[in-house]
């Protein structure tokens, strides 16, 4: 058996790499701050050393070309939050895991708020305008490191083992997670891959080697029942998943539905342990009624139809529900332009399991669904639900397409301002879900409006907001903190509970607020048919690696082939 995974599901192997990494628990909590340091600049350098190749492997999977502006997804939704995570979480605790705070202000009810990004004038010239605000729980200080403060203090705790269940659609989920846990929570981490994307398992541990060879994390791979024997380890203390809420109450209630019912019912918990959990969404895209160009029409259509692509729609936080108030003069007109960038976008292959049972489930819902995008073998065409009602349990509202559906509700309102109180009401009180939502508003509307936009923000209960940008981008970032809005219970756990990323070490986040432009020149690169994506990515890639202003001239000419 490799030392570095086990390759199949016996439980005797499974064992053996349980015991081994557990064995280190203690070792690894007595790993200093500057060894810490070592072990993330080493996995820099061997992210870097494996980069293309990782790269190439998750465009072949998705099939696209490797070397075509489209496998740019790879590098920026894998690659470039994963080198992100290591060089900001080396920076947090070279400062013993205080790092210095771009700003924090104070809002109402003794809110305070931290800008996270930029973290640099590097990040400022490459996505000028862009910044990242995390809002605090109400009432709790900006604390920083709990466990480096705890530490100094010379209170250390014992070493304990986190199994990380990881997540099938993008492949920096697993190394991000698992280092989470080992540098911010202190656990050695043993990883069960998800077998819709476990190719990229021998990626993930020649990144991740120095701690690999060291006996600080491994890699399981297998099914199902080398979850559920994980699950119920002894040795395990904690779970980490990013994947169902299914698979969370199979995990915490047992497997049998009704079971599972009476089980929340008594609080009868089948796994005692602590799970943190990323389950998904049903993420709206809200549109703030204004008055805008043909050019902003065009740009805004291109940016809600990525929320929807990207990933082939495999993502928690992929747009789902088009909110726009019915009396907006240009709805009809921005309708028009949102099918025609979805009908130019590339046909993506269906590469998740069960794509085609869960979009036969919504047409079999709304036989009326609109299919904008064009058909291929093997793909799920881009499809627009129109006019889906606000009623309590609509379909679109509680189930996760996980497949390119976006549904569209107009809301009828007398005004703007009571657009975006019932819009955050629909939100918060009949959408699935507290991941992430996206606000798209122009700077005009937003002046005459700042009262009730303002509200919306404050009200909206995500963990994710994206003003103008898609709140994807969030976890792309990595000194945001990645999760659920607080307050999930075991019995109703929606989106998930506890945070990620988060490399300024917050103690209390409650919610993250990214905001851009109202566009943005040249177009990001994820926007499909960005001609010069694919360089684009592996430039920021290497300016993550290493930091360096030679390499900006080059990365703004492929930036410019938007």
């Amino acid at each position: 058996m490799s030392q570095a995974a086990a390759r199949t599901t016996e439980f005797s192997d499974i064992d053996a790499v349980v015991a081994r990494v557990k064995s280190n628990a203690d070792r690894w909590v007595a790993v200093s701050l500057a060894e810490r340091v070592r072990y993330l600049e080493r996995c820099m350098d061997a992210l870097h050393a494996t980069a293309e190749g990782w790269a190439a492997a998750t465009a072949t999977v998705r099939g696209i070309d490797p070397n075509a502006p489209g496998a740019a997804e790879a590098w920026l939704s894998e690659l470039m939050p994963t080198m992100r995570a290591f060089r900001l979480l080396a920076d947090a605790l070279r400062q013993g895991g205080q790092p210095t705070l771009p700003s924090v202000k104070t809002r109402a009810g003794d809110q305070k708020v931290v800008r996270v990004y930029p973290t640099d004038l590097m990040d400022k010239l490459l996505f000028a305008g862009v910044t990242a605000d995390v809002w605090l729980e109400p009432g709790r200080p900006a604390s920083q490191g709990e466990l480096y403060r705890e530490k100094a203090a010379g209170r250390v705790r014992p070493g304990k083992l986190s199994l990380v269940l990881g997540a099938g659609n993008v492949g920096s989920i697993c190394p991000t997670d698992a280092i989470y846990k080992l540098f911010v929570e202190d656990e050695v981490v043993v990883v069960k891959t998800n077998p819709v994307n476990a190719y990229l398992t021998p990626f993930w541990e020649a990144t991740l080697r120095p701690l690999v060879d060291d006996g600080f994390i491994a890699f399981i791979d297998g099914g199902p029942e080398a979850g559920v024997h994980l699950t119920q380890h002894p040795e395990v203390s904690s779970i980490h998943i990013t994947g169902s809420d299914k698979t969370y109450d199979a995990i915490v209630w047992g497997g049998e539905p009704e079971g599972q019912k009476r089980r929340k019912a008594s609080g009868d918990r089948v796994n005692a342990r602590h799970v943190a959990a990323e389950l998904g969404c049903v993420t709206p895209v809200f549109i703030i009624p204004g008055e805008w160009s043909d050019k902003e029409m065009a740009y805004q259509a291109r940016a809600v139809a990525l929320m929807v692509t990207n990933n082939a729609s495999y993502n928690c936080t992929a747009g789902k529900v088009l909110v726009t108030w019915s009396r907006w003069p240009q709805r009809e007109q921005f309708l028009g332009a949102l099918k025609h960038a979805l009908a130019e976008a590339p046909v993506r292959k269906a590469y998740y399991p069960g794509s085609a049972q869960r979009y036969d489930a919504f047409l079999k819902a709304y036989p009326n669904a609109e299919v904008v995008g064009r058909r291929a073998e093997g793909a799920i065409p881009w499809t627009l639900v129109p006019n889906v009602p606000v009623t309590d349990g609509e379909y679109a509202f509680t189930h996760e397409a996980w497949c390119g559906v976006l549904a569209d509700t107009p809301l009828d309102a007398n005004n703007p301002a009571e657009f975006m109180q019932k819009a955050t009401q629909l939100a918060n009180e009949k959408l699935w879900g507290t991941l992430s939502c996206n606000l798209i508003v122009d700077p005009r509307a937003r002046k005459i409006h700042a009262a009730a936009f303002d509200a919306m923000v404050a009200d909206l209960q995500y963990g994710g907001i994206g003003i103008n940008i898609w709140a994807g981008a969030i976890f792309g970032l990595a000194s945001p903190p990645w999760g659920a809005f607080p307050g999930h219970t075991p019995e109703d756990i929606q989106s998930g509970t506890g945070f990620v990323h988060n490399t300024f070490l917050l103690d209390h986040p409650q919610k993250t607020v990214l905001e851009a432009p109202f566009t943005i020149f040249p177009p990001p690169a994820w926007f499909d048919g960005h001609r010069g994506a694919r360089e684009v990515g592996r430039r920021i890639v290497k300016m993550e690696y290493k930091r360096s202003w030679l390499a900006l001239p080059g990365l703004v000419r492929h930036a410019l082939r938007s």
